[in-house]
C-alpha cells in the first residue's frame, strides 16, 4: 500500500496562481499521453507515486485524454480509489471539455448542454464528487461567449468544481470571457496554452501579457514541444519514440534538418548551464514568474525526477536569452 513520503515539500515551489489565494507546484504532471487504455496501471501508480512524492500536486486531465477517450480519467480514478484517496485534500486535480467526446450534436465544443454534461461523466470516471479547476478546452466560434461563461460559473455553483479556467483562447477572447465571469462572481483563475522555447503564440497573440495584467495564471502544455526539446531525438528517431508509434500530433517532418541543428546547439547551450535540454526548456517558460506552472508529461520516473530539477536555475541573463532568439530564429 503507497504511503506518501513526509519530505514531498521540501523542494518543489508553490507560486501563486494569478492573483488568486490557490497554488500549483511549478512542475506539474500531465495525462495526455501515457496513461490511457494502452498502458499498464503499474506504471500509471509509479509515475503517480513519484510525481506526489516530489512536491507534484497538481494532476492534469482532460474528458477526451486516453486513448480511449476517457480511459485517463478513469485510470487516475482507481489510483485516487485503491491508493491516493487519502491524500485528496493535498491534490489538484484539473480536468476539461471543449473537443469531440460523443458522438453527435452535443458532445463536443462549448454549449452549457456539453460542458455541464462531460463535467458529470468525468466526475464519475474520476470518483470524485469535485475537480479543483474545470477548464472550457478551447474557443467556440459557434456558441455565445456568455453561454459558455454560464456554464463554467453553474460548474462552481452546483459544487462541482472550485475554481474554472480557459485552454486555448486568445487575448482579445480571454478579456471578454473574464468580464463576464467577473460580472458571475465566477473565480476565474488560469489560462492553459501551448508554451514552449519554440512555440510563442502566446506572445504573439497577447494572451501572456492579458494574463498578467488581469491577475490570472497561466499554466504552459507541451513545454517540451513534443519531446523535440529533449535528449530524446538529439541523435535520431528512436523505433520506441512517439513520431513511430503514435504520429498524430509529431510527425517525422516536424525534426527537419534545420530543426535538428536548433535542438543540437540549444542542447550544448543547456549544457553550459549545467542543465538538460529539458530542465532548460522548463526553466526557460518560469524565467520571468508570469507562468505559474508548466505540465511536463512522462513515461517513467526517471523523467518526472529530471524535470523536477529544472526549478533548480530558471535565472537567464539577457545574452543567453538573446542566444536562445537567434538559435530559434525570433531575433528577425
Amino acid at each position: 500500500m503507497y504511503q506518501a513520503s513526509e519530505q514531498r515539500y521540501n523542494t518543489m515551489e508553490y507560486p501563486h496562481c494569478g492573483a488568486s489565494g490557490l497554488r500549483l507546484p511549478a512542475i506539474s504532471l500531465g495525462f495526455w499521453h501515457n496513461f490511457g487504455s494502452n498502458m499498464p496501471m503499474d506504471n500509471m501508480k509509479r509515475l503517480c507515486f513519484t510525481a506526489f512524492d516530489n512536491g507534484i500536486t497538481h494532476f492534469d486531465l482532460a474528458n477526451n485524454y486516453g486513448p480511449e477517450a476517457g480511459s485517463a480519467e478513469k485510470n487516475l480514478g482507481i489510483i485516487l480509489k485503491e491508493e491516493l484517496g487519502a491524500w485528496r485534500d493535498e491534490l489538484i486535480i484539473t480536468t476539461k471539455a471543449g473537443y469531440g467526446m460523443w458522438p453527435g450534436p452535443y458532445g463536443d465544443w462549448g454549449s452549457r448542454k456539453y460542458l455541464l454534461a462531460s463535467l458529470d461523466q468525468s466526475l464519475k470516471r474520476l470518483q470524485l464528487d469535485y475537480v479543483d479547476i474545470f477548464y472550457h478546452h478551447r474557443m467556440d466560434p459557434h456558441t455565445p461567449l456568455e453561454e459558455t461563461m454560464g456554464a463554467l460559473a453553474q460548474a462552481v455553483s452546483s459544487g462541482k468544481a472550485l475554481y474554472v479556467g480557459l485552454s486555448n483562447y486568445d487575448g482579445p477572447t480571454l478579456e471578454r470571457a473574464s468580464a463576464i465571469l467577473n460580472e458571475l462572481r465566477c473565480p476565474f483563475i488560469v489560462n492553459q496554452n501551448c508554451y514552449s522555447i519554440f512555440d510563442r503564440t502566446i506572445e504573439r497573440n497577447e494572451l501572456k501579457r492579458t494574463s498578467q495584467r488581469l491577475g490570472k495564471g497561466i499554466v504552459a502544455f507541451s513545454p517540451l514541444a513534443q519531446g523535440m526539446l529533449s535528449d530524446r531525438y538529439l541523435n535520431g528517431i528512436p523505433d520506441d519514440s512517439r513520431i513511430r508509434t503514435d504520429g498524430r500530433f509529431l510527425k517525422e517532418s516536424s525534426l527537419s534538418g534545420g530543426r535538428l541543428k536548433k535542438i543540437r546547439a540549444l542542447a550544448d547551450m543547456a549544457a553550459e548551464r549545467g542543465q538538460s535540454l529539458a530542465q532548460m526548456a522548463l526553466a526557460w517558460i518560469l524565467r520571468d514568474g508570469i507562468v505559474t506552472s508548466v505540465i511536463a508529461g512522462a513515461s517513467r520516473p526517471e523523467q518526472i525526477l529530471n524535470n523536477i530539477k529544472a526549478i533548480q536555475n530558471t535565472n537567464f541573463d539577457p545574452e543567453e536569452l538573446r542566444k536562445i532568439d537567434e538559435i530559434c530564429g525570433w531575433d528577425d
